[in-house]
């Protein structure tokens, strides 16, 4: 069948042979030349014909220019360098960070010391990963992804091809299935314990509309400052014991002391105890001074120091109890050393007790003067306004029982003396005094409207040790009153309470499925895409849990993101905490006292001022200064204290470690395409590594 004319093209033809007549007569020199001299001579253009002069010309301006050869060879060669400049920037950075970081590293003294089994088995979790990214990208780039060889095929198979085959088989038959029965079983426990943080914040918002709150019975009166103490009555106020346990605690003494030994209370009536376990000769001459200067103003305070530090703050607290003048007093405060309590504290909190023989604690909420300090102080105040506003009140409301802070509370010493006093084989103190006196039917009242100014820790160190003692101390308390908490007479309701949600689902599944889900099986579902986690698990309901965590502090509305990202780094500090307590590891009993940045707030400052500027305390000071027999050692001291503080920041193997786990696998999930995973594994290992770099907070002094 032979091809149809094609007019259009004659009607071209002829057209160019009436306009030039010449141009197929010419010789073939004169071709080649015109050819040179036109190089689109041989390009042919198709027009319709009913092309007027005026379209013909504006098609000319609208056609795109011709490059050359040569000019598209400049603009690729441009291009490669640009490309190539970028890549030396980025190869050179990275190698200095390498050198920056093998230098902190190698001079960090954590580095000597010997690496734990957990960093360990992270350690050999980053190599597997890195093998598993490796053998993907060979695939990838192969074209498996479309077509994976397959070991029930005839054909014959490489090397290459056949590890890749008995890869697949391996983990769709023996490694995805353990690996989607575990995921299930974390979201479960992830889904239990979003319930329980909705409940709370339903019992708060309950709380809320209904105004229910702890009402005192009765009020002390305002002490009279024009008249004397001889002149008032002052046999309504109890006696009151009033406890500072610090060691080495160089920043922030003067605080608390000054705090303390203001108090608008009977000076008769209370008696300050200065528990002073430091070590270091210094800082035990400067609290001396300080307690010695409250002395000669009239303050009934009294310094004590142990020279064998047994039990760390429960030995403290303990030894202080079983002082022989004790017995004189009915309720004990304890503040630690960085908090300062308002003046009044003792008046909004003593009356509770009144017409309330069956209740133990009255405990303060925490307010911080340095929560906007930096990004990390900000984070801890979301989660600890959660912790106050919605945990602390509730039970304190519908149970009347939850966890003692340890600080800004105030106990019946008989509740004390009953359940047992203070005990040193934990390292959370104040939980195991609360739990026994639950046990033994006292009830707690939480004030969620009396605050007392504390610190938040500026640096990552310092929170990442407090944390390590908080999550690992509930572990070994769980481990040694399981059989109490049975064996007690309190009702079963109280002991599933006890057991189920104080221990296991707060204290214990919290950090297991927050690890274990978005750190260890998130990453092993990109390289085992058999085993999936929806992304309602991966995004939304984390989302929604971290706006319910957020509402006590509305103003961190702007940091949702970060918190919900640095959680999930936390949860390293957390899971290792809880194994080491739970299993009796290295480390689990270790305390390390949280360093302190001293500050305070502006009226504090403007009242110690104001104190230190008047006359009688000049005067007293000098004659108490000039009758120590150790002035030099105490100005030595003072100088000592007022040194420039050495600023240095650390490296965290663990959290970079991990940091590389997550970010190759978001690699692994950017080949396959799975968007909300990719962000979210991206996003979490540069949190990761911004943490393991110490580049969050204050650097540690």
């Amino acid at each position: 069948m032979s091809r149809p004319p094609n007019y259009e093209f004659q009607e071209w033809w002829n057209n160019q042979r009436e306009k030039n007549p010449d141009f197929l007569l010419s010789s073939p020199a004169a071709t080649a030349s015109s050819v040179s001299d036109n190089p689109s001579f041989f390009a042919v253009e198709i027009r319709s014909s009913a092309t007027s002069p005026v379209s013909d010309l504006a098609f000319e301006k609208d056609r795109p220019r011709v490059r050359s050869a040569r000019q598209l060879s400049f603009v690729y060669l441009l291009k490669f360098n640009q490309v190539f400049q970028s890549i030396s920037h980025v190869a050179s950075g990275f190698v200095c960070v390498v050198r920056t970081a093998n230098r902190r590293i190698v001079n960090s003294p954590s580095f000597r010391r010997s690496e734990s089994r957990f960093y360990r088995v992270i350690k050999v979790f980053l190599v597997v990963v890195i093998v598993l990214l490796i053998l993907e990208l060979i695939a990838y780039f192969k074209g498996w992804h479309f077509s994976p060889p397959s070991l029930n095929k005839a054909e014959v198979l490489g090397l290459v091809e056949l590890l890749y085959a008995s890869w697949l088989r391996l983990r769709a038959d023996y490694l995805a299935p353990p690996l989607q029965t575990l995921a299930n079983v974390c979201i479960v426990l992830f889904l239990v314990q979003s319930v329980d943080r909705a409940a709370l914040m339903l019992g708060c918002i309950w709380i809320k509309l209904r105004g229910i709150k702890p009402v005192a019975a009765m009020e002390f009166p305002s002490m009279d400052a024009g008249l004397d103490e001889e002149s008032q009555d002052v046999e309504d106020y109890p006696m009151v014991l009033v406890q500072i346990p610090m060691c080495n605690e160089r920043e922030v003494y003067q605080h608390s002391i000054g705090a303390v030994c203001g108090q608008d209370w009977p000076k008769k009536r209370m008696l300050v105890q200065v528990l002073d376990d430091s070590d270091d000769l210094e800082v035990q001459l400067l609290i001396k001074a300080e307690v010695q200067k409250w002395q000669h103003r009239g303050v009934n305070i009294l310094y004590r120091h142990r020279f064998i530090r047994t039990g760390y703050k429960a030995g403290n607290l303990k030894s202080a109890m079983s002082c022989d003048y004790v017995k004189d007093y009915e309720y004990v405060a304890i503040f630690d050393a960085d908090f300062q309590p308002s003046s009044d504290f003792l008046k909004k909190t003593i009356p509770y007790f009144k017409g309330h023989d069956d209740l133990a604690l009255v405990q303060a909420r925490w307010a911080f003067v340095n929560k906007d300090e930096n990004l990390l102080t900000r984070l801890q105040n979301i989660n600890l306004s959660f912790h106050f506003e919605i945990e602390q009140q509730v039970n304190g409301v519908f149970i009347n029982f939850f966890g003692f802070n340890g600080t800004a509370g105030v106990w019946r010493i008989k509740a004390l003396e009953e359940c047992g006093g203070w005990l040193e084989r934990t390292t959370v103190e104040d939980m195991d005094i609360a739990v026994r006196a639950h046990l033994c039917g006292w009830k707690f009242i939480f004030l969620n409207d009396v605050k007392c100014l504390c610190e938040v820790p500026e640096s990552y160190e310092a929170y990442k040790k407090q944390q390590h003692r908080w999550h690992s101390g509930p572990m070994q308390l769980f481990r040694m009153c399981f059989m109490d908490i049975i064996r007690s007479k309190v009702s079963w309701a109280k002991k599933a309470n006890l057991i189920f949600l104080f221990f296991l689902l707060r204290k214990l599944i919290l950090p297991f499925y927050s690890f274990t889900l978005f750190c260890i099986i998130l990453p092993l579902t990109m390289f085992l895409p058999e085993a999936q986690l929806p992304t309602w698990v991966v995004c939304y309901v984390p989302g929604f849990m971290s706006i319910l965590n957020i509402l006590p502090a509305p103003q961190s509305f702007p940091f949702i993101v970060p918190y919900l990202l640095f959680e999930n780094t936390m949860s390293v500090t957390k899971f290792n905490a809880m194994i080491s307590g739970l299993f009796r590891f290295k480390g689990a009993y270790e305390w390390v006292v949280t360093k302190k940045s001293g500050r305070c707030s502006e009226a504090d400052l403007f009242t110690l001022s104001e104190r230190e500027s008047s006359p009688l305390v000049e005067n007293t000071f000098i004659q108490r200064s000039t009758s120590d027999s150790g002035l030099g050692e105490l100005n030595r001291a003072k100088s000592s204290s007022l040194r420039r503080n050495v600023r240095r920041n650390r490296l965290y193997r663990k959290e970079l470690a991990l940091a590389f786990i997550l970010l190759t696998a978001s690699v692994r999930s950017l080949l396959s395409a799975q968007g909300v995973h990719f962000y979210f594994l991206l996003f979490q290992g540069v949190t990761f590594l911004v943490v393991g770099l110490d580049l969050i907070g204050e650097q540690i002094s």
